[in-house]
C-alpha cells in the first residue's frame, strides 16, 4: 500500500515544482485539532478525491482516529491512484477553521463592502429561500429564477432535476466557459461527443492538442509513456514547452495562442495536397470535402507560419505522420482550442483532421464505447435530471436561446457568459448557485454587480468568498467529499459506491442534501423523495437493476458485464443512430465538415479561420502598445482553476500570481525574475511577480487564473464567439512592464 504523509507529500510536491517545503504557519500535524492521541485505535474508511473535477476521482484510504481523519493513503486496486499533492493536502481542507460550518444570512444592504454575516438556522435559511423563490415563480414565471452550478460539478444532476422541476429551463454550470463549446463542435461534426482516446498498443501515432495531461492528469500520465516505449510516436501541439512536451514530444508545434483553427487547416492542406487522406472514408462518409479542400487551399504552410509562428517544415513532417502512420489518435483538451472569439470553428477543423485521415472509431485511433453505462459524466442521465419529460415542455424559455441559438439546439444547460444582459433586461430574478465563483468571468464586476441587482441569490460552499459572496443574500455550508455519498463514481464499466466516512463538521450539508431538501419543502416530496440521497440513487441504477445496497456488498467496485465484445466502425454497424441505420447522428448522416445547423442559423458550414479580434494581425496599431499575446488558464499541479489557494501545503508552491515571461522578453523589458510587475491589456491591468522561464514562447506570456488580488480575467474582454458564446482567455493583446 502506498502511504502519503506529509514526509512523501514533502519529497514528490518538491521533486515537482523544485521548491523546498516552508515550515511554521499552517504545519499541518502542529495546528490541527484533526489529531487524536497517538495510542488510540486507527480504523479505515474508502471515498474518492474531488479536488480537482469530475474526474479523475482518485482512490483515497482514510485513517481515522476517535472520529477524525489523520491521514489518507492512496486506496488500492481502484482505477485513479496514487493521490497527487492536492489529494494529500485535502485534509487541510476538511479541518480548515476558516470553512463555513453555518448557513448565514446578511444584515447590510447590497453594495456595503461588508455584508454583515449572520448565523442562522436551516429552518430558517430554508424558509427563506422558498418564500422568495415562490414569490417570483408565482409574479413572474418559475423560468426568472436560475440554478447553476461551479465546481465541485458533482451536484449537476440533482440541481438541473430541481431546476425543470421547478418550472425554470434556466439551469447553468460552469461548463459554459469549459468543456461545453467542445462537445458543441463534437456534436456538430460527428453528432456525439468526444474529446479524443489515450493510445493503445495498436496506436501508432498520437496526437496532443493543448492539454499537458503531466500535470493535468498525473494519475494516467504514465499510459502515455508506455505508449512512447512500445513506438508510438508524438506530436504535441501547445504554446508552452510543458513536461508533457519534453517528456513525449516527437514534434512539437509551438502555436500563437488562438490560432489553432489556421494550424489545423495548413495541415490538412498538406494532407489533401499529397492525397494522404482516406479516400475510402471521405467519399462515403464526409460531408463537405470538396468545398473544405477549395478552402484549405489558401492554408499553406508558408502561410500558416506567419499566422501561428509554427515553422512551415514543422508543419509539414507532423501532417504527414499524423496521415501515414495509422492507426492515430488524438487527445485535445476540454478548452483551451475553444477559449477563442473563434472557438467552435478552430475546434471543428481539428475534429475534420481527425476525420479526414479515417482515424475515427478504429482500433488504436479516436473511439467510443460500444456499450456505456446510462450515466453522463456527473452520473446522472437524462431522464433523472428531467431533460426528457420536463425540459422539451420549457425550453421555449431559456434565457439564451436568442443569443447563442445553436448552443440552444445542442445544448440543455443556458450559456451564462451574458449573465448580466439576462439581469439588466429582467430575465433573470433570483439565483440558486452551488459551488460558484464571480471571477470565473471576463470583466468580473459586471456579473458581481448582476448577481447584487437579483431580488434574491443564495449560494452553497466550503468558504465564504467576498468576490462572489458578497454580492449575494445568503451562503449555506456544502459538504465536503469525507462527509457525503452522492453521487457514484463511475469508470468505464466499473461502479463504486462512495458513503461518508465520518459526520460533516458543523452543520454541513451534501449538495445533493441540499437539493433535495429544497425541491421537498418547495412542493415536490415525491420527485425528490423526501430528501433522501440513498432513494436518489436507487433510481439512478434502477436501468442496472441493481441498488446502492448491491454496490455496498462490493467495495471493490461492481463491474458491469458488456453485453457482447468491443466494436469499432459502429458508424457502418447501424450502432449510432437511434433509427438504427448505417451513419452517424447528424442531420445527414454524415460526419458534417460542412454543417447543416451551422447554415441553418446562417453561420458559415465550413471550420472557417477567423483571426482573434484583437491580434498582432487583426489590430496591428494596437499590437504596438500591447506586443505580447495574452494565455490564460492555463494548469499547476497544485492548484485546480481558482481553488485550494487556502491550504499551505499547496500555497506555498506559488504563493503569489505570477506571470511567466520568456527571458527574451524579460531581457527587452529589464525585467528579472521576482520582480513586480504590471500587466495590462487594452480592458485593464494588474499587478503580480515575473516568473522568467523558456517554458512560454517568446511573445507569449502565460497567467494562471483565480487570483482574487490579481484577477486576470479582469484583462480580458466580453469578444464572444457567436456560436457558442465562448470568451477570449488566450488570444488577445498584453504588455508587461516593471513597477
Amino acid at each position: 500500500m502506498i502511504k502519503l504523509t506529509r514526509r512523501s507529500f514533502i519529497k514528490g510536491s518538491a521533486a515537482l515544482t523544485g521548491i523546498t517545503l516552508a515550515t511554521g504557519k499552517g504545519f499541518f500535524h502542529q495546528t490541527s485539532p484533526a489529531y487524536a492521541e497517538d495510542n488510540s485505535r486507527e480504523t479505515f474508511a474508502y471515498t474518492y478525491c474531488d479536488m480537482c473535477n469530475q474526474t479523475p476521482k482518485c482512490g483515497i484510504n482514510a485513517v481515522i482516529r476517535n472520529g477524525k481523519i489523520v491521514r489518507v493513503e492512496s486506496r488500492e486496486n481502484y482505477p485513479n491512484a496514487p493521490l497527487c499533492a492536492k489529494g494529500i493536502a485535502s485534509l487541510q481542507e476538511l479541518y480548515d477553521p476558516e470553512r463555513l460550518l453555518y448557513p448565514v444570512k446578511r444584515t447590510r444592504p447590497k453594495g456595503d463592502p461588508d455584508p454583515g454575516w449572520q448565523r442562522i438556522s436551516w429552518d430558517e435559511a430554508y424558509d427563506t429561500i422558498v418564500k422568495k423563490l415562490n414569490e417570483i415563480k408565482e409574479r413572474e414565471g418559475p423560468e426568472k429564477v436560475l440554478f447553476y452550478v461551479g465546481d465541485p460539478k458533482e451536484p449537476r444532476s440533482a440541481v438541473q432535476r430541481l431546476a425543470y422541476t421547478f418550472g425554470s429551463p434556466n439551469y447553468g454550470n460552469e461548463s459554459s466557459t469549459c468543456f461545453r463549446a467542445a462537445a458543441l463542435a463534437s456534436l456538430l461534426v460527428f453528432g456525439l461527443v468526444t474529446l479524443g482516446s489515450d493510445p493503445t498498443p495498436k496506436t501508432r501515432t498520437c496526437l496532443i492538442w493543448s492539454k499537458n495531461p503531466a500535470w493535468s492528469g498525473p494519475y494516467g500520465h504514465w499510459k502515455l509513456h508506455e505508449a512512447k516505449e512500445r513506438g508510438t510516436k508524438f506530436i504535441v501541439v501547445d504554446p508552452r514547452v510543458t513536461p508533457t512536451v519534453s517528456g513525449l514530444a516527437d514534434i512539437h508545434l509551438q502555436l500563437r495562442p488562438g490560432t489553432d483553427g489556421a494550424l489545423a487547416l495548413g495541415l490538412i492542406n498538406v494532407i489533401i495536397r499529397e492525397g494522404m487522406y482516406d479516400r475510402e472514408f471521405v467519399d462515403r462518409w464526409v460531408l463537405g470535402f470538396p468545398e473544405l479542400k477549395a478552402y484549405v487551399q489558401e492554408f499553406t504552410p508558408e502561410r500558416v507560419e506567419k499566422i501561428t509562428w509554427v515553422p512551415k517544415e514543422k508543419i509539414e513532417t507532423a501532417a504527414k505522420l499524423f496521415a501515414t502512420e495509422k492507426p492515430a489518435t488524438w487527445i485535445g483538451s476540454a478548452s483551451p482550442t475553444v477559449h477563442s472569439s473563434n472557438a467552435i470553428q478552430n475546434h471543428r477543423a481539428i475534429l475534420a483532421l481527425v476525420a479526414l485521415t479515417g482515424n475515427f472509431d478504429v482500433e488504436g485511433g479516436v473511439t467510443i464505447p460500444t456499450e456505456p453505462l446510462p450515466f453522463d459524466l456527473f452520473a446522472g442521465n437524462p431522464a433523472f435530471n428531467r431533460e426528457t419529460d420536463i425540459f422539451p415542455q420549457i425550453r421555449d424559455k431559456r434565457v439564451d436561446k436568442e443569443y447563442f441559438p445553436v448552443w440552444a439546439h445542442y445544448i440543455n444547460e443556458i450559456q451564462m457568459n451574458m449573465l448580466p444582459e439576462y439581469v439588466e433586461k429582467g430575465l433573470l430574478k433570483a439565483m440558486v448557485m452551488f459551488g460558484g465563483n464571480a471571477m470565473m468571468w471576463p470583466q468580473t464586476t459586471q456579473y458581481q454587480q448582476a448577481i447584487a441587482r437579483m431580488e434574491f441569490s443564495v449560494a452553497a460552499d466550503y468558504y465564504l468568498r467576498p468576490w462572489t459572496h458578497n454580492f449575494m443574500d445568503m451562503v449555506l455550508p456544502a459538504a465536503m467529499t469525507y462527509e457525503r455519498m452522492a453521487p457514484l463514481a463511475i469508470f468505464g464499466r466499473k461502479i463504486y459506491l462512495r458513503e461518508p466516512v465520518i459526520k460533516p463538521l458543523g452543520e454541513a450539508r451534501s449538495d445533493w442534501r441540499i437539493a433535495f431538501e429544497l425541491g421537498t419543502r418547495l412542493g415536490y416530496p415525491e420527485e425528490f423523495w423526501h430528501g433522501d440521497e440513498e432513494a436518489a440513487l436507487n433510481e439512478l441504477l434502477k436501468p442496472l437493476n441493481l441498488t446502492v445496497d448491491d454496490l455496498r456488498k462490493h467495495p471493490e467496485g461492481l463491474e458491469i458485464p458488456p453485453k457482447g465484445p468491443n466494436k469499432f466502425r459502429k458508424y457502418e454497424l447501424g450502432l449510432l443512430r437511434q433509427d438504427g441505420e448505417p451513419g452517424f447522428p447528424t442531420p445527414s448522416g454524415k460526419v458534417e465538415i460542412a454543417s447543416q445547423i451551422l447554415a441553418q442559423y446562417k453561420f458559415n458550414p465550413l471550420p472557417v479561420y477567423r483571426e482573434p479580434l484583437e491580434s498582432p494581425l487583426s489590430t496591428p496599431e494596437l499590437a504596438k502598445k500591447f506586443p505580447l499575446i495574452l494565455n490564460t488558464g492555463s494548469r499547476v499541479p497544485m492548484y485546480t482553476h481558482s481553488k485550494l489557494r487556502e491550504l499551505p501545503w499547496l500555497n506555498q508552491f506559488m504563493p503569489e500570481p505570477v506571470v511567466r515571461i520568456n527571458p527574451k522578453d524579460a531581457a527587452a523589458r529589464g525585467i528579472k525574475d521576482g520582480d513586480d510587475v504590471i500587466l495590462a491589456s487594452p480592458h485593464g491591468e494588474i499587478k503580480l511577480k515575473a516568473s522568467v522561464t523558456n517554458i512560454v514562447l517568446p511573445g507569449v506570456i502565460d497567467v494562471f487564473h483565480g487570483w482574487p488580488q490579481a484577477n486576470v480575467n479582469m484583462l480580458v474582454p466580453r469578444n464572444f464567439d457567436p456560436i457558442s458564446g465562448y470568451p477570449p482567455y488566450k488570444e488577445g493583446l498584453c504588455e508587461v512592464k516593471k513597477t
